[in-house]
């Protein structure tokens, strides 16, 4: 449902779930940032060998201790947070970035609002 609401009918993506330490390793190692997050999106539809499986949108791993964390700070569940990072991640990989200003931050997140109101519809 999520896929097909951002125009990806016959899309694959992976998502892992793991641990802080994993997701801090692959923070530093791909965006030079030495430090835990709670989503990381990895894109297959960019670079030059996009063309070969189009299909493939990519990776999304979340790290289910941040997701806890959040959880309890917002005070609500941790599957509703993992829904937030997985919406957040899928928009990332749909073209979507809060780090490019606040217009497209806002943009950003009125679609991830949007998505999961259609989720949890």
């Amino acid at each position: 449902m999520l896929l097909e609401s951002l125009g990806f009918h016959d899309a694959e993506l992976s998502v892992l779930f793991t641990g802080d330490g994993t997701v801090r390793s692959l923070n530093r190692k791909y965006r030079g940032n030495d430090a835990v997050t709670d989503v990381l999106s990895f894109s297959f539809r960019e670079g030059d060998f996009s063309h070969l499986r189009p299909e493939l949108l990519g990776d999304i791993v979340i790290s289910v201790p941040a997701a806890v964390r959040q959880a309890a700070l917002a005070q609500h569940s941790v599957s509703r947070e993992i829904d937030r990072l997985l919406v957040h991640g899928l928009l990332h990989l749909s073209g979507y970035d809060h780090e490019r200003g606040r217009e497209d931050k806002n943009r950003m997140r009125r679609k991830e609002t949007h998505l999961l109101g259609k989720l949890y519809a």
